[in-house]
């Protein structure tokens, strides 16, 4: 089940992002997701009575970028971060966006393979993007919009 993030998911979220990443997210980055950013929307995937994975993505006007997303180990590989990815893209296109843009590690395939198998292309490559100097990919897919 895919619902919107309370505040009471962030220990989970964070022990995640612990398990994946290389430069996590803080509390403190995910409560302003929740409280402050208005153009976020955070969602959890919940599978046998725990968080599964997480997707965090903005609506900002015509345009969406997906923030973030994550899925617990335990789970990858289970079609999980394509449910996450394809309700980030519904959520855009209902809005009426034109595009959704994202960043990845060069290094990271397995997201890369998710993302264009979802119709996302790279568009550009970002330079030292990452605190450990990795570059990203900017990778953008077009969507319906508001025509």
């Amino acid at each position: 089940m895919i619902r919107k993030v309370t505040e009471n998911d962030l220990d989970e979220i964070l022990q995640i992002e612990q398990e994946l990443f290389k430069g996590p997210w803080k509390r403190e980055d995910f409560l302003y997701e929740l409280d402050g950013n208005p153009y976020a929307v955070f969602a959890v995937l919940e599978e046998d009575g725990e968080i599964a994975g997480y997707a965090d993505w903005w609506i900002m006007f015509e345009q969406a970028q997906l923030a973030n997303i994550a899925v617990r180990k335990k789970y990858q590989k289970k079609g999980f971060g394509r449910l996450l990815l394809d309700e980030a893209l519904r959520s855009a296109e209902s809005h009426g966006c034109e595009n959704m843009t994202l960043e990845v590690r060069v290094s990271n395939e397995a997201a890369i393979r998710l993302y264009e198998n979802s119709g996302f292309i790279i568009a550009n490559k970002r330079k030292n993007y990452y605190e450990d100097g990795e570059d990203a990919w900017l990778m953008i897919k077009p969507l319906g919009g508001s025509q």
